[in-house]
């Protein structure tokens, strides 16, 4: 079982070490949960958001038990309107399809403009779970190593409380 070469290159040169489970195609956190039961990580909800204007965009990693408060997410991070991006902004931007949203679409964003968020309670987790830019797959990786993959693509990453 492999993830996007791509990606397993990348996270070999950094000397990441993760799990992965192969499984029927996931479109929702709910989905994808049936077929990691019982494998250690918190479950994940990445979301992709942007404001009004098409001018800021936002990756959002938090727990999938965790409903967003998107009046308190606009107010952390100063913004007047923030709505899911489309599938277009997803596509043209991460080179993803809904469903398929994770940190690993980083690599594909061209432009570097993706503002990067986790919320602080799933930074204590020891495990997250991300689809690799593929819903047929769930990748188990420590939260250290998460963050060096997004760091290591030159991104900042921003810690909130939601």
């Amino acid at each position: 079982m492999t993830v996007d070469s791509r990606i397993d290159k990348h996270l070999k040169k950094l000397d990441i070490g993760y799990d992965i489970v192969e499984h029927p195609p996931a479109f929702t956190t709910e989905e994808a949960d049936r077929y990691i039961e019982g494998y250690e990580g918190v479950r994940t909800k990445t979301m992709f958001l942007t404001n009004k204007k098409k001018t800021a965009y936002y990756l959002l990693i938090m727990d999938d038990q965790k409903t967003l408060d998107m009046e308190l997410f606009k107010e952390l991070v100063n913004a007047n309107r923030i709505r899911m991006a489309s599938a277009q902004s997803l596509e043209e931007k991460m080179k993803v399809s809904p469903g398929m949203v994770s940190p690993f679409g980083l690599l594909n964003n061209e432009g570097k403009d993706i503002q990067v968020y986790f919320d602080k309670d799933i930074l204590k987790e020891p495990i997250q779970t991300f689809h690799p830019n593929d819903n047929t797959k769930t990748v188990f990786i420590k939260t250290q190593d998460i963050l060096t993959f997004i760091e290591s693509l030159g991104y900042v990453i921003h810690e909130v409380t939601l």
